[in-house]
């Protein structure tokens, strides 16, 4: 079984962008990503409009890393402190050498191929350094621009279930998508 260990903390970089815990003084920043209808408009989860929600939800990610459970870091510009986005791994399977990748940006930052960067960074140090076998990612099949960001970096579609979750009194389809270690390439 895989065994993890984020202590000390992963501070991650790459050409353009800087991957550090999240704090509470990011809190405003979470809000703007996780309060704003158009960011959440592809994930099912109840919008965060108020402070008191974005401190909940980063104790929640940073509960987990405390645990060696799962990892979520805050993306910065290189120069900048500034959260623009967060992006990471969660539903982790230690036993499967398996983990989900999340990503989210706001939308000013959108276009600048930023998520696809990240992406690649995350998935260098989740296979070259976490040694994960296997990374899914499960998007709704509208988000095309998520989608093109996967197959960018290698992901392969495994499965598209029609309707198969109900949030928002509407039926969607989710499609996930799998990338294994040895056909990652950086």
């Amino acid at each position: 079984m895989l065994q993890l260990n984020f202590s000390p903390f992963p501070i991650l970089e790459s050409e353009r962008l800087r991957f550090r815990k999240l704090t509470d003084a990011d809190a405003p920043e979470i809000i703007v990503l996780r309060g704003n209808p158009e960011t959440m408009k592809f994930i099912p989860r109840p919008l965060v409009t108020d402070i008191e929600g974005a401190l909940s939800h980063i104790k929640m990610i940073n509960d987990k890393i405390d645990e060696n459970i799962d990892i979520n870091w805050a993306v910065t510009e290189k120069g900048s402190d500034k959260c623009i986005g967060i992006m990471g791994f969660y539903r982790t399977q230690p036993e499967h050498f398996r983990t989900e990748l999340g990503y989210m940006i706001t939308p000013e930052h959108n276009g600048k191929g930023y998520v696809t960067e990240a992406v690649k960074t995350l998935l260098d140090f989740a296979f070259n350094t976490l040694n994960f076998h296997s990374i899914v990612a499960v998007i709704d099949s509208r988000h095309s621009a998520s989608e093109r960001v996967l197959q960018k970096v290698g992901f392969v579609k495994e499965a598209h279930f029609k309707e198969d979750f109900y949030y928002n009194n509407e039926f969607t389809d989710t499609v996930m998508y799998g990338l294994l270690k040895r056909n990652f390439i950086k």
